[in-house]
């Protein structure tokens, strides 16, 4: 059913992850609509952590005419049937929870604490903007018997270098060109809960101190800090809910770290630390991470950069090590109409279903396996 069958043998051809790849299709035909119901709360609440910088945010538009428009792409393609009933109206998933926090003011803001659909779940009419967890809990709530809860806890243009930087980070050199006289110097880059002002610094000086409240992974302590919060008062979060367990993160991001050589370099070591560390957080030593690539970068045609955070994130999901464990979405086929992660991808929510459709089928093949 996508129309961009070019962009879809390009993915096929990569191998990276074919049960997602290959299944997208798939699962817009065959996804039946929820029925309604309430899950078995006789067993534990299944809990996602999605994490990331603003992509993994609401911004595919559902309405207007912009390439990509959820309402457009719907009437036009008749993609996401699962997503309206048999009257045209909106369906809402009782059996996955959807919630979203962000730090705000050194305080947690909760914006999203709702069944998931696309219907807002304050106001009763349609959200202007969709993300990845419309696609994500669909497809998981689809695949799992259990109660879903998609915890969603990130905000935009943090780097997993510096911002997201996670425990067990330590200081690293890297060799790179000055940004104005394009000298090679040898750079210093902070480690975890390091207190200086830039994410580097030349090898040999002094770092300045910070100027504000910040420090190399001050993100990921107060996206942590947040989710435990929700999960310490899971009930308020998952209606009736009395037990939960953490069974795997979804990880979008990628964007901010391609504009600094030495976190582009370092990317796929990162990852490693950043799974070890989320285990570790939330006491779940068989959960499984499932994350995407840039949805600009192509596996022909990747360079700079952008090609080292692409092969970190391949090296990453195809360590021998966590077979079974980590999974990997090739994403650049998904985006449609094509875009770039830092300009959202126009809009297009047809991108952020395409590929949270797969990350959803991607985790669920993972627990699968397991079974």
């Amino acid at each position: 059913m996508l129309k961009n069958t070019k962009r879809w043998a390009s993915a096929l051809c990569l191998g990276l992850l074919l049960p997602a790849v290959s299944t997208l299709a798939q699962v817009n035909d065959k996804l039946p609509d929820p029925d309604g119901k309430p899950a078995d709360m006789s067993k534990p609440v299944q809990v996602f952590l999605i994490m990331g910088q603003s992509n993994t945010l609401e911004m595919g538009n559902v309405t207007g005419d912009k390439p990509g428009a959820l309402e457009k792409t719907m009437k036009e393609e008749g993609l996401y049937p699962f997503l309206v009933d048999d009257a045209g109206n909106w369906t809402t998933r009782q059996d996955v929870r959807n919630v979203s926090v962000m730090m705000k003011k050194d305080n947690m803001n909760v914006y999203r604490n709702e069944w998931l659909s696309v219907i807002d779940g304050k106001s009763g009419k349609p959200k202007g903007k969709i993300g990845i967890e419309i696609g994500i809990g669909n497809a998981l709530g689809n695949a799992i018997d259990a109660p879903v809860m998609l915890l969603k806890s990130s905000i935009g243009n943090r780097g997993l270098g510096w911002d997201l930087l996670p425990p067990g980070s330590e200081r690293y050199e890297y060799q790179m060109p000055d940004p104005k006289t394009k000298e090679m110097k040898t750079y210093i880059f902070p480690g975890y809960k390091d207190e200086v002002r830039h994410a580097s610094w030349e090898k040999g000086t002094t770092p300045e101190p910070p100027t504000h409240n910040w420090y190399a992974g001050k993100q990921w302590d107060d996206d942590i800090t947040n989710a435990k919060k929700v999960l310490a008062s899971f009930s308020e979060y998952y209606p009736g809910a009395t037990k939960y367990e953490v069974a795997g993160f979804i990880w979008w991001q990628g964007d901010k770290d391609r504009y600094n050589e030495g976190h582009a370099a370092r990317y796929g070591k990162n990852l490693h630390t950043l799974f070890d560390a989320l285990r570790k957080e939330f006491n779940a030593p068989n959960a499984k991470f499932v994350l995407a690539t840039l949805g600009q970068t192509s596996n022909d045609s990747a360079s700079g950069n952008e090609k080292l955070i692409f092969e970190g994130m391949q090296a990453f999901a195809s360590d021998p090590a966590l077979k079974g464990k980590v999974a990997l979405v090739y994403s650049y086929p998904m985006v449609s109409p094509p875009g770039a992660s830092n300009a959202h991808y126009g809009g297009s929510a047809k991108t952020y279903m395409n590929v949270g459709l797969s990350l959803g089928q991607a985790m669920a093949d993972l627990l699968k396996a397991d079974k």
